[in-house]
């Protein structure tokens, strides 16, 4: 990895200086990361969105899913899979909830605590970098490493939880290619990487339709792949309260009764 090496200054001044260089080097890569994708005020300008594709967590573990997300930070998520559909609400504001019909109890919960604390990030669909000093988030510019042969940035990036992640953008392109974090699992924290592909523009907004995900060293895996991205489409503000139960499976049809 290229290390960003300053002289070691002999005045106060130099220090401002030299930590005004580091704040300009931050702040120029956040800006080519957003024009990449379109620009901080088009990305803003967007007020609702709705994704739905096809994930995988392995052989015989395929579904299909829909996420559906609204300003300010209203998210609305179902993933569908071997006949059972998993459920996240978040209305915006303090309240969510979940359904999980692999859990021992299937009926909706309300979110976590731990899962409140992240849901702002998770439901942000402008993204960290956007207005990331008025989100509380602080970035340093780790250096240029490489990625499977390519050239990339290093972005860290530091929420107003004091929770820490890594953004890797291509060195050329600007786009997020590698997201590095943590992620709760069984109430422990376990590695996580996500990389992103096969971006495509979308009313003048730059999308990745796959991204990858998994905990390295380990054999968590999933692939998510985006058919289709709508940008303000119309949704019903219901979808981001509490939902309904989930209907029980249907019962087998009984064999009809033979005739004598």
């Amino acid at each position: 990895m290229d290390a960003f090496i300053f002289p070691v200054p002999r005045f106060p001044d130099a220090w401002q200086e030299t930590f005004a260089q580091l704040i300009f080097l931050v702040n120029a890569r956040v800006k080519k990361a957003l024009d990449a994708r379109g620009g901080a005020e088009k990305i803003k300008a967007v007020q609702a969105e709705r994704v739905t594709g096809s994930i995988s967590f392995g052989p015989g573990a395929d579904g299909v899913f829909v996420v559906e997300l609204k300003r300010p930070h209203k998210m609305h998520m179902e993933i569908s899979i071997e006949g059972q559909k998993l459920v996240r609400v978040y209305d915006g504001k303090s309240a969510g909830w979940t359904i999980n019909p692999f859990a021992p109890n299937r009926d909706v919960q309300p979110m976590s605590e731990e899962d409140l604390k992240s849901i702002s990030d998770e439901s942000d669909f402008d993204g960290p970098l956007v207005d990331y000093k008025a989100k509380g988030n602080q970035i340093e510019l780790v250096g240029k490493e490489d990625l499977e042969g390519k050239p990339v940035y290093r972005l860290k990036l530091t929420n107003k939880n004091g929770d820490a992640r890594f953004y890797l953008f291509d060195a050329s392109s600007y786009f997020l290619v590698k997201w590095e974090g943590v992620r709760k699992a069984d109430n422990k924290d376990i590695p996580w990487e996500s990389f992103f592909s096969d971006y495509r523009e979308v009313q003048g907004l730059k999308y990745a339709f796959k991204i990858e995900s998994g905990s390295p060293g380990t054999e968590i895996k999933q692939s998510l792949t985006a058919e289709k991205i709508e940008i303000n489409p119309q949704i019903e503000e219901s979808h981001f309260t509490k939902p309904a139960p989930a209907e029980p499976p249907a019962a087998p049809a009984s064999a009809p009764p033979e005739n004598r």
